[in-house]
């Protein structure tokens, strides 16, 4: 090899060790990080419908939630925890359910997660549903009370789930998981279940199926922004199985920001159930209406809700102070620090 030729290569050398230390420099460092909220409520009314959480009368507490996060150049992880009433009732699903001294009771979300490239995640463990418009985080949801179709819906998944970015607005799931909220392990006897999602410019249509039970649930997730401060949330969903369980729902979600600091928003839903008998706290098939108005204000971390929410339903379905009756109502005031 003549000096000519020695030279290029020792500079082409020289090159690539430098183009590799820019992209060892550019790589971001791995972070590990410490969120959470915390939130407490007074309602009104010592009678409830048959929604999830906020549910218990007078001054009540709510959860404390701590997520810690870790993530690296191409993998991390998520342990999130929560403690109190409303975390209790999120992870009902667990097998050890009701024992306070397991610690599997307070795990909400436990997942690890590996970027195969930019444009593909994979997810492995036990992470929220990707079905419906709310979520369990108060911190999350506009309203603080949740609607029938978050009730009745899964909460939570444990399996695998591959997620696809196949465009500048457009995604993809797939996933493979396990008898829904059975969040610690999959029953011996049970089938697996699929779950897929195709979103497009912030609208999803959602999809979970199969199981032991033949569950099929079709969601439809989004919203729009229909001017500056005025936003309108969307969710339906249908669901049916081989038992004969059988519910349906639609709800819109309007909000309005008036200031930085204070939004107004509302839910109107229409529920409809049959084969559960849950609607309220007597058993019976039949159809719910609920009209919730939220008020949002926000000071730094702080958020305070005072809300006014009214149930109605096709028969005497709830119980109150005086027996069966077919509607609800009350005044809740909630208090949540996120951090």
């Amino acid at each position: 090899m003549n000096f000519k030729n020695t030279f290029f290569t020792t500079l082409a050398l020289m090159f690539s060790f430098i183009l590799a230390a820019q992209e060892e420099e550019s790589a971001p460092e791995p972070t590990f990080g410490v969120s959470g909220s915390i939130d407490t409520y007074y309602r009104s009314s010592e009678f409830a419908p048959g929604t999830s959480f906020a549910n218990l009368p007078g001054f009540a507490m709510g959860m404390a939630n701590i997520i810690m996060s870790y993530e690296g150049e191409k993998s991390g992880f998520v342990a999130d925890l929560v403690f109190g009433p409303r975390g209790a009732d999120a992870v009902f699903g667990s097998p050890q359910a009701g024992d306070f001294y397991r610690s599997s009771n307070m795990v909400n979300q436990l997942y690890a997660y590996y970027n195969v490239s930019d444009s593909f995640t994979l997810t492995m463990g036990n992470f929220n549903t990707f079905l419906g418009y709310e979520v369990i985080s108060p911190v999350a949801n506009f309203n603080y009370t949740t609607s029938y179709m978050f009730s009745y819906g899964p909460f939570s998944h444990s399996g695998i789930k591959a997620d696809i970015a196949a465009g500048e607005n457009t995604s993809i799931m797939l996933a493979v998981l396990n008898t829904t909220d059975a969040t610690e392990f999959q029953p011996i006897d049970d089938d697996y279940m699929f779950g897929a999602q195709l979103g497009i410019f912030g609208q999803y249509i959602n999809y979970l199926g199969g199981g032991t039970a033949g569950v099929s649930q079709i969601d439809f997730t989004g919203g729009f922004n229909l001017g500056d401060s005025f936003f309108l949330g969307i969710n339906a969903t249908s669901y049916s199985d081989d038992n004969n369980v059988e519910f349906s729902g639609v709800a819109l979600y309007p909000q309005y920001t008036f200031s930085d600091s204070f939004a107004l928003g509302a839910r109107f839903e229409a529920f409809s159930e049959d084969g559960l008998g849950a609607i309220g706290d007597i058993s019976g098939d039949g159809d719910n209406t609920s009209f919730t108005v939220t008020g949002s204000y926000t000071s730094g971390n702080f958020i305070f809700k005072p809300e006014i929410r009214i149930d109605s339903a096709s028969g005497k379905f709830y119980t109150d102070a005086d027996g069966a009756t077919d509607g609800l109502s009350a005044f809740l005031v909630a208090a949540i620090y996120s951090f």
